[in-house]
């Protein structure tokens, strides 16, 4: 098992990949993270959404689904990854807020969306724990793709979670440098 002093957490538009064994954490509400793994090669990522799909003009477009996946496979192709050999593991998508619950609602469209991408990309999900009305605290061993789904039932865990998404949505996005050639 990884060093556990070797951990990285994530928030929404959060992504994160290694080849060396390390624990990828994030606490989810209606958002959705998958966990990818290449069998073998031992590389593994995870990645933090906060909706399928959107307008990425005022911050970090990771936070939607779509380029959330996109930049998970890329890195994880970039450290020698085969995307044919990917295996996933889904997580998320709690109906946490005080509303009405839809069939057209954030967390429902967060797993239809996830389900859909990756049967198109013909990568097998192997592990899901959606829905519900809980959040989660996830951690992912990128050594052995094992992962640990604790739900998170205190009011005062939903508060700091409900905080942390609100932050992570305020904050300006990190965006790497670019290099432009001809």
């Amino acid at each position: 098992m990884p060093d556990p002093l070797n951990q990285v957490t994530i928030y929404i538009g959060g992504v994160h990949a290694s080849a060396q064994p390390v624990i990828v954490r994030t606490v989810l509400g209606s958002c959705i993270s998958v966990c990818l793994w290449d069998r073998e090669t031992g590389i593994g990522g995870m990645n933090h959404f906060l909706l399928p799909t959107g307008d990425s003009q005022g911050g970090d477009p990771a936070r939607f689904g779509v380029h959330a996946m996109d930049r998970l496979i890329g890195v994880m192709m970039r450290l020698g990854a085969d995307r044919h050999r990917f295996v996933a593991k889904v997580f998320g998508g709690a109906h946490v807020l005080d509303i009405a619950e839809s069939t057209l609602g954030v967390p429902q469209r967060n797993i239809a969306f996830i389900r859909e991408f990756l049967e198109h990309d013909r990568i097998p999900v192997v592990a899901e724990d959606v829905g519900g009305y809980q959040p989660r605290d996830v951690r992912f061993y990128t050594a052995t793709s094992r992962v640990r789904v604790r739900r998170v039932g205190a009011a005062r865990a939903q508060a700091r979670l409900n905080r942390a998404e609100q932050r992570a949505e305020g904050a300006a996005p990190g965006f790497g440098s670019v290099e432009l050639w001809e």
